[in-house]
């Protein structure tokens, strides 16, 4: 069984000297590719060398909201730049969040826009980050429509009433250990009603990680929140299969198409 972890971040200094061994970790649980997002501009050629040196990590560049704030003038050129030098890359992470403090939507969206011109220019699918603004990047992603290859809604926590809206614009949809904690049940519930063709798993580590008493991988401990580890990612595998009354082996197949689909050359 080969399982692809659509979004994490092993650039992420949490990481230290154990990436790996976590790779090897991974390799074990079947988990054998990686999409790999980059945040911000500093550690974009971090993400590339990433790439570069590890057989099955895949790269996506681009500006986090969180980030953005601390970018170049020269950001955009440099980041097709970057996307010019790495024909398999995606785009990402971008997006809008009113959740973060001292949040600027005008100049989020900006940027979000001129991510999505790129994606559509380039043909690359883009990777979205959204918290507590899902109408605004409806409103965006109608404005300038992304790649024909569609774009993923990572960690998707949006509302029950916007999903068919989703799928009929064309996202994917990744669900993330965090979703396993007991309060996140809704959310749970809600992927059963994602259609099988659009579903991805991701792991987001070293963040979202799962409980701590169902972690089948953990990373060593720097600090007291526990890290994840992107082996989790076979956790969401067995949740959502369960829910969906398949074997593990046979959802794997589907989430592989699925990845193919959106990110494959």
């Amino acid at each position: 069984m080969q399982l692809t972890d659509a979004h994490c971040h092993l650039q992420d200094a949490r990481f230290g000297s154990q990436l790996n061994d976590v790779l090897a970790r991974c390799s074990e649980l079947g988990l054998t590719r990686w999409m790999v997002n980059a945040t911000r501009e500093s550690d974009w050629e971090s993400v590339a060398a990433l790439a570069r040196t590890h057989p099955g990590l895949r790269c996506s560049f681009g500006l986090h909201p969180w980030w953005q704030a601390q970018r170049s003038a020269n950001w955009l050129a440099d980041l097709e730049g970057f996307l010019t030098r790495y024909p398999e890359a995606g785009i990402g992470e971008t997006g809008l969040d009113r959740w973060m403090e001292g949040f600027d939507m005008e100049d989020q969206t900006a940027v979000l826009l001129e991510h999505l011109k790129l994606g559509r220019q380039l043909n690359r699918a883009i990777t979205l980050h959204c918290l507590r603004a899902w109408p605004e990047l409806a409103a965006c992603v109608k404005r300038c429509p992304p790649s024909e290859r569609g774009f993923l809604l990572h960690s998707f926590n949006g509302p029950p009433t916007m999903l068919s809206q989703w799928v009929d614009l064309g996202a994917y949809f990744s669900f993330s250990p965090a979703f396993l904690h007991p309060k996140k049940a809704a959310l749970r519930e809600l992927f059963t009603h994602i259609p099988a063709e659009r579903l991805l798993v991701e792991s987001d580590a070293p963040d979202m990680a799962p409980p701590r008493e169902l972690a089948i991988a953990l990373l060593e401990q720097t600090e007291e929140r526990l890290l994840n580890h992107p082996g989790n990612v076979v956790l969401c595998l067995n949740a959502l299969a369960a829910d969906r009354g398949l074997a593990p082996e046979t959802l794997a197949l589907q989430l592989e198409q699925n990845y193919e689909r959106l990110f494959g050359n």
